[in-house]
């Protein structure tokens, strides 16, 4: 018997072997990724509803709702009331030198918001901006932290509005959970280098729902900046959110409190876009709920994304 030819096949049979387990090790790995890329294509809605009587509905069930994702109904895959959420809130202070003189009455209003609204799993974090936009606090689950920072800061310069709207939803990207910016200005841009259009994509791109607080001391049209009032009513209902023109800063107070009820009341809707299609196109959204009389806000559409 010839041992050098047996041993020589054995050699060969282990290396097929380890080639062989190699390929189908790397194919399972390559199946792996692929479906976690699919999986991973998850829509989530922020839903906010109103009833019949104008309150909040408080109490609707997964069977209450329909998703439509380019008019086709889509199965909700994902249900969850605000309460089992965290939320992450980013919170955008003008502190141009157009709003001096409602400062501290928006800083008096905005840290009782923090400590109304915060509980140990949610987070917020201040985005101050005139000419430039920084971000003030890391993202923090206390309301003392950010009430110190909040008396910190000081009113001048321009208005970065669309700047300061493009940071605060790139780092809310980075957040789980619910997405919520808080945005109090007089409504003037005058500084940006980001428009309208690059700032609702990365609002929608970041899943965030922006509400906007507009300084209006001037009710008549003459001396307002009504183009600028009207970008930040459809960039706040282009997300799903809602935009207040108190008159006062004596009014501070009640709009963040409709803010703090609504987030209070908000559910999370979640679906599984087609992984046929290809990323980067907008697509249109509707959420509703089947019983009459019921009204919805949630964000009007999507940029669908691998990762």
């Amino acid at each position: 018997m010839n041992h050098k030819a047996t041993k020589n096949t054995k050699v060969t049979k282990g290396i097929f072997f380890v080639v062989f387990v190699s390929l189908v090790s790397l194919w399972l790995s390559h199946a792996q990724e692929t479906t976690i890329k699919l999986a991973v294509r998850l829509v989530n809605v922020t839903a906010t509803v109103r009833g019949p009587d104008g309150q909040l509905a408080r109490a609707l069930t997964r069977e209450d709702f329909e998703v439509l994702d380019e008019g086709q109904a889509q199965a909700i895959r994902v249900f969850a009331r605000e309460a089992e959420v965290p939320l992450s809130i980013a919170l955008l202070l003008d502190i141009s030198g157009s709003t001096a003189k409602d400062l501290k009455f928006e800083q008096d209003s905005a840290s009782r918001f923090a400590r109304s609204i915060l509980r140990e799993q949610d987070r917020i974090a201040l985005f101050p901006f005139n000419d430039e936009v920084t971000q003030a606090t890391a993202f923090t689950s206390s309301a003392i932290r950010l009430e110190q920072v909040l008396r910190s800061v000081r009113p001048g310069g321009g208005t970065s509005l669309f700047d300061a709207i493009f940071l605060a939803a790139e780092q809310l990207r980075k957040q789980q959970g619910r997405k919520v910016m808080i945005l109090v200005t007089d409504g003037g841009d005058t500084t940006s280098h980001i428009g309208f259009k690059e700032a609702l994509r990365a609002a929608q791109e970041a899943d965030a729902v922006l509400y906007s607080i507009i300084v209006v001391p001037i009710r008549s049209d003459a001396g307002r900046d009504t183009a600028g009032e009207h970008a930040l009513q459809l960039l706040s209902e282009g997300t799903g959110g809602r935009f207040y023109t108190p008159e006062n800063a004596a009014q501070f107070d009640p709009v963040f409190a409709g803010i703090a009820d609504e987030l209070h009341t908000q559910y999370v809707l979640g679906f599984y876009a087609d992984p046929n299609l290809a990323a980067g196109g907008y697509r249109r959204l509707q959420v509703r709920v089947l019983s009459p009389g019921f009204t919805v806000q949630a964000r009007k559409g999507y940029y669908l994304r691998d990762r």
